[in-house]
């Protein structure tokens, strides 16, 4: 995983002890929560068609992993809308 200069600043500062860790208070945990609430709800349903081989192939993986399929297929929706996966130039 590529980190940015204040990710790899942090992780610097905590491989050198340089950081004291504290729990967080109520308030702080109720934000949390509520933020990672907000960030794992899937409010929309698509549908889409693929090639059978495909999603065989998909399944296949998602077995692989443990996962239900429909699960890794939003996953990889979700990476590649990141930039975390990226296109495979052909040619």
């Amino acid at each position: 995983m590529k980190l940015d200069k204040e990710e790899q600043d942090i992780l610097s500062a905590y491989e050198a002890g340089r950081l004291k860790l504290s729990s967080p208070s109520p308030k702080e945990l109720r934000a949390i929560r509520s933020m990672a609430e907000q960030t794992f709800r899937k409010d929309r349903r698509v549908t889409i068609r693929l090639y059978d081989h495909d999603l065989k192939g998909v399944q296949k993986k998602a077995m692989e992993k443990g996962m239900p399929y429909q699960t890794l297929i939003s996953a990889m929706i979700h990476q590649y809308i990141e930039g975390d996966l990226v296109e495979r130039r052909v040619g």
